[in-house]
């Protein structure tokens, strides 16, 4: 017996038999659910000349899509800048500067011979870091020591000091332990790391003032953070990482506070990879998935050069040297420098957000299904605009107020997310109303149906998927958009009752899908 809630307010939908002889016979190809997926090319031409023409000459020489190296290029520019610098966008409204990215391409496209290409000048600028941080940490670790025996020769002196001189000694002692409490050896400069725990990433954060990048060519990250080798999820620093919340961790074997962590994320995966993590209990209900700039360009695999044209010297050296300067003008910042917009940058970002706001209406809107990712958008697009406008002033881009060139040209950038975000997403089945057209289209060809009422379709799906016909209707809307279906009014049979509920033609592909 069906459940009187399943049903309450529709009309009933009782069983009929016989076709309606008006209803025509013609039928279109139908059209792929996801068939309509426009993922335009990665907008290089809106990155700063030397980025720009570094980008393209790399995608040259691997042969793979310009998207692969555009992406991590944004993430090296966030690795350089994020966590020593913020947009202030309007009135309380800040964002910091790094960004969580990932490209997905498939087995064979030289990820990793990219991702070398375009993360080299980020370690040459580490490794001066640390050239350079050697002298005073070699000065702090002497200093802590001295002060230190010192405070325990004081401290030994006033256990066997008499009763009259016990007083004063203690209060030496007392003095020299708080000041020896006081030095700190500063850590190593650490500007990138590998797949790391979630454990290990707080660690090297908190050592790190906050800042820390996360840059892999593989998607094991995201099974460290699904708890596939520790036994649970454990999110909370790559959930505060990229908003810039206050992260504090109090456990018996350590504390840390990281007032303004900033953590960049920049992968190259499998596209079986994002399909896997829209699985995961708790990516998309936290929020993770919402952070990540999605690419999902077309593989070149099978249409590529083999003679290709090596990177000019010139264009790797300038890419080289200009990596390295950003980083190392903003390393010494401890308050993070403050990038501001130009008025007409403010506008054009006010008429973004303008345009941006309809699409997330829940019923009708185009990014409806995901404003978990889409509600981030505008701050997103801020956030590049400043990392695009650092890049073309190098050290001194907090001097001069983003201009609305380059805000337009991050709003590019967007919108090139955006429309690879919506692709991803349907590969995660992140669109619940696509996801059971998916499984009436499974229905249907099982059960070789012609003719079919929507009771007969909702009896067969799974009720956890599909609690009520209301639910259902959407997907069947969805696919007659498509041309899987027809609906239609049959003739009533009697004068008495009530009319006939409306029925649905099944395209004949799905009933005989031919050889």
């Amino acid at each position: 017996m069906d459940s009187p809630d399943l049903w309450a307010g529709l009309p009933d939908l009782e069983e009929l038999s016989g076709e309606d002889d008006a209803a025509p016979d013609v039928w279109e190809e139908p059209i792929s659910l996801t068939g309509r997926r426009d993922r335009p090319a990665f907008p290089v031409h809106v990155l700063p000349a030397w980025v720009g023409e570094f980008v393209v000459a790399v995608a040259e020489e691997t042969q793979t899509p310009v998207d692969l190296a555009g992406s991590i290029a944004l993430a090296v520019l966030a690795t350089a800048a994020g966590g020593r610098s913020v947009v202030h966008v309007r009135g309380n409204w800040r964002e910091p500067t790094n960004l969580y990215t990932v490209v997905a391409l498939p087995p064979g496209n030289r990820k990793s011979a990219v991702f070398t290409l375009l993360t080299n000048p980020l370690y040459e600028a580490e490794k001066q870091l640390k050239a350079a941080m050697k002298p005073v940490i070699v000065e702090a670790e002497v200093t802590a020591r001295l002060a230190k025996e010192a405070a325990d020769k004081a401290a030994a002196k006033a256990a066997s000091a008499d009763n009259d001189k016990r007083e004063q000694a203690v209060a030496t002692a007392v003095g020299l332990a708080q000041t020896a409490d006081t030095l700190t050896v500063p850590a190593e400069p650490v500007l990138l790391a590998d797949d790391s725990t979630p454990e290990t990433v707080t660690s090297l954060m908190a050592e790190q003032g906050g800042r820390l990048s996360v840059m892999s060519a593989e998607g094991g990250i995201f099974d460290i953070i699904a708890g596939r080798y520790s036994g649970a999820p454990n999110m909370e620093v790559f959930l505060k990482g990229h908003a810039g919340d206050r992260l504090r961790v109090n456990r018996q074997t350590r504390r840390e506070y990281i007032d303004a962590p900033a953590l960049t994320i920049g992968l190259a995966v499998q596209p079986d990879v994002l399909q896997e993590i829209g699985k995961v209990k708790g990516f998309k209900g936290r929020g993770l998935l919402g952070r990540f700039l999605y690419s999902l360009p077309v593989s070149t695999v099978g249409e590529r050069e083999v003679i290709t044209e090596p990177v000019p010297e010139q264009t790797a050296a300038t890419y080289t040297a200009r990596v390295i300067t950003l980083t190392l003008s903003l390393a010494e910042w401890t308050d993070p420098a403050v990038i501001q917009l130009s008025p007409d940058a403010d506008t054009a970002l006010i008429g973004y957000q303008q345009r941006l706001e309809p699409q997330l209406k829940a019923r009708g809107g185009k990014l409806g299904h995901v404003t978990d990712w889409a509600g981030k958008l505008a701050g997103a697009v801020a956030r590049m605009a400043a990392l695009l406008h650092l890049a073309e002033h190098l050290g001194e881009g907090y001097a001069h107020p983003v201009p609305e060139t380059t805000m337009r040209a991050a709003i590019e950038l967007g919108e090139y997310y955006t429309a690879h975000a919506l692709a991803v997403f349907d590969v995660m089945g992140a669109d619940p109303v696509l996801g059971r057209a998916r499984s009436v289209l499974d229905a249907l060809r099982d059960n070789g149906w012609q003719d079919v009422s929507r009771r007969d379709v909702f009896t067969v799906l799974s009720r956890s998927e599909v609690p009520t016909v209301a639910d259902l209707e959407p997907a069947l809307a969805l696919l007659e958009d498509h041309g899987y279906l027809r609906s239609y009014q049959p003739e009533r049979t009697g004068k008495r009752g009530r009319p006939p509920a409306p029925r649905m033609q099944v395209h004949p592909t799905l009933r005989d899908p031919g050889p």
